[in-house]
Parts: structure tokens; C-alpha cells; sequence
């Protein structure tokens, strides 16, 4: 089990890593905006602090909470009834005020762990983009962009491999196989076309073409 502990609070953070090692993996940050998206679905839980410079926690929740299939928790340290609603209403599963004993943190991070039901997902992360492999969808932010087949395969190809450049040959091969007929030049031209317009809603073209070699993964602003 992989815990991460995100508080400004360098001496908190040190106790609460030096407490929880002994039973879990523990990485620390000590900003929200730290973090990296990327790497948020490694996590079985979630302790998150609500007040801090650059990104508050609420701030961390609104925008990353879509990426996140684990518990959170929050700690503040001020119990004001507004926080702890608006805290809920953003996902958090839990809540903490400091002070707080280590005897009741432990036992809310074994609780939330051991009734954790919730489907883990399989994502791949650019943010904003994100790609759900299971349910094979492709998100902008916490919206669902709406892609056919194709242009769903197509973006999972290439962000899978967002180093690498593609032909309009190879992917056209690799999403409709050897034998499929049409001319592989314009079928993958008009895809390109189509996803960078549905993209297009959020201010974001996710391909780079590569004139004369063909399309890589990378997202700039339109």
C-alpha cells in the first residue's frame, strides 16, 4: 500500500512519514503544486492538507480529483463547518483537525483503506488530458471528450508513446490492421483533423504534425 502525505508543515510531515513507513510506502510533498497529475493513480490514499501558499487544498481537490481513485483525507486546522462541506463536495472522503493524535490518523487510514471498493482505473496522464484505459474514454479536466473508435485509439496510440513520431502508415496499420482497404493517407488526415476540432472546445490540439514524417503527441494551447 502506497500512502501520499502533502502538508506544508515540514515538521508534521517528517512525523506522519516517520509513523506510517513502518506499514506503507510513503512519499511526501511539501506543496500541492508540487505534485505531479501523473502520478496520482499509484496511490491507495490520499492525506491532504487544506491550507496551503500557491494551491490550497480545495484547489488540489477541484482540479485533480477526477485523476485520483483512492480516499483522500483532509487536514486543517481550523474546524469550520463551511471547510469541511466545501472539502466533501470537492471528494474528500474524510477529515482531520489538527491537532490530531497519530493513534486516530492511523486508524482512519486503516479503515479507509480496508472498505475501499471503488474500481481502480488504469490512466494514462498530460495534462489535462487524461485516458482512461478501461472504460476508453479520453478526459480534458474532468470532461468527457467525445471521440469515435478510431479517434479514441488513434490518442491512446500516440500519447502511449508521446516520444515517438508516427506515419499516417503505421497508424493507420496498427488501428485498422494490414488488410483493412482505403487509402491510408486521407482516412488518417481526416481522423487528425476531427480530434484536434473536438479538442478544439477546450482550447487544446493534442498533435504535432511532423511535416513529411507524420503526428506525435503534444498538447499546446489554440
Amino acid at each position: 500500500m502506497r500512502l501520499l502525505i502533502i502538508d506544508d508543515d515540514k515538521d508534521l510531515l517528517k512525523l506522519l512519514k516517520l509513523t506510517f513507513e513502518k506499514e506503507y510506502e510513503v512519499d511526501t510533498a511539501p506543496l500541492a503544486k508540487s505534485v505531479k497529475p501523473e502520478v496520482l493513480d499509484k496511490y491507495d490514499l490520499i492525506i491532504l492538507d487544506v491550507m496551503m501558499e500557491e494551491m490550497s487544498g480545495f484547489d488540489f481537490l477541484a482540479k485533480y480529483r477526477s485523476l485520483v481513485d483512492a480516499p483522500i483525507i483532509l487536514l486543517t486546522a481550523k474546524d469550520f463547518e463551511n471547510d469541511k462541506l466545501e472539502g466533501l463536495a470537492l471528494g474528500a472522503d474524510d477529515y482531520l483537525t489538527k491537532p490530531f493524535s497519530l493513534a486516530e490518523i492511523r486508524a482512519r487510514i486503516a479503515a479507509h483503506i480496508r472498505r475501499e471498493k471503488r474500481e481502480r482505473h488504469s490512466r494514462l496522464v498530460d495534462y489535462p488530458i487524461s485516458c482512461d484505459l478501461l472504460s476508453k474514454k479520453i478526459f480534458c479536466g474532468d470532461m468527457v471528450v467525445e471521440l469515435t473508435n478510431s479517434e479514441y485509439e488513434i490518442c491512446e496510440l500516440l500519447l502511449k508513446n508521446r516520444n515517438s513520431v508516427f506515419s499516417k502508415e503505421k497508424i493507420y496499420t496498427t488501428i485498422y490492421g494490414y488488410d483493412a482497404e482505403g487509402d491510408n493517407s486521407t482516412t488518417i488526415t481526416e481522423r487528425v483533423k476531427l480530434i484536434r476540432s473536438k479538442f478544439g472546445k477546450y482550447n487544446i490540439d493534442p498533435i504535432k504534425t511532423i511535416w513529411g514524417v507524420g503526428y506525435q503527441w503534444e498538447i499546446k494551447e489554440v
